[in-house]
């Protein structure tokens, strides 16, 4: 019994092994001092990518020769297996796109939601957009924003692809 635990154990661990070592690499461009865009690559390390962050003094250029639509703009930028990924989308949402594999440009999580990846440090969790009350100020907060992931198809138009 202890023998097939070990095992059933040491097989898991070489699946996961073996599908951290199936992802692409992924680049990941920002503009030079970007903390968010810093722990929006962490993210993508913790969740078994290779990823490299690499500052950019240009963004809107490299934007444009990727064919990211305007409306749809980040602060960070990514490429991975052929696929744009703009702004801080989660990593289980890259692993879906890479193995659907759809005819798209790639994903898009437009703006800085509170909450997502690399965007989510200094704020407390919570399970679904919530507001906090600033203790100097009796103005609402956002703690955490609902927030789509969009894929952006070859046309250029967007339909979800999750939604967090």
């Amino acid at each position: 019994m202890l023998r097939r635990a070990v095992f059933l154990a040491a097989a898991t661990l070489a699946t996961k092994a073996l599908a951290g070592e199936t992802l692409p690499p992924v680049e990941v461009y920002g503009p030079t001092v970007c903390l968010s865009c810093i722990d929006w690559t962490d993210h993508l390390r913790q969740n078994g990518f290779t990823a490299s962050f690499r500052g950019v003094p240009d963004m809107a250029a490299l934007k444009r020769r990727l064919r990211v639509p305007a409306e749809l703009e980040s602060t960070l930028t990514a490429v991975v297996g052929g696929y744009f990924i703009e702004g801080h989308v989660p990593a289980d949402d890259i692993k879906q796109l890479l193995k659907e594999k759809p005819r798209a440009r790639g994903l898009a999580v437009p703006g800085l939601p509170r909450g997502a990846p690399g965007f989510d440090k200094s704020a407390p969790f919570c399970e679904r957009g919530c507001t906090i009350l600033d203790a100097e100020n009796t103005e609402p907060m956002v703690r955490r924003e609902v927030y789509n992931t969009l894929l952006v198809e070859k046309n250029g138009k967007t339909r979800v692809w999750a939604r967090h």
